[in-house]
């Protein structure tokens, strides 16, 4: 945790509290932390949920002949499942 902390504090999105343990989101850290949220509610979420309905029928195929592919190309390397 220290680690983190720290490098959130050289990037400048926290600062910390004289006197405490305690630490504050900065203004360029509150934008961040919109911009990540923004994002994955905007962008990571719709991709993710792409190979489900009402996702286009076009897009559900696209996205199942990507992943038979990349399954294909995992089985012909042999390089097994993530643990």
């Amino acid at each position: 945790m220290s680690y983190d902390l720290r490098r959130l504090r050289l990037h400048g999105l926290i600062t910390r509290l004289d006197g405490t343990n305690a630490y504050v989101t900065t203004p360029e850290g509150i934008r961040v932390a919109i911009f990540y949220t923004k994002l994955r509610e905007r962008l990571l979420a719709p991709l993710l949920d792409a190979d489900q309905p009402p996702a286009p029928i076009e897009l559900r195929r696209a996205l199942r002949t990507v992943d038979r592919l990349v399954r294909d190309y995992v089985d012909h390397a042999r390089l097994g499942t993530a643990a």
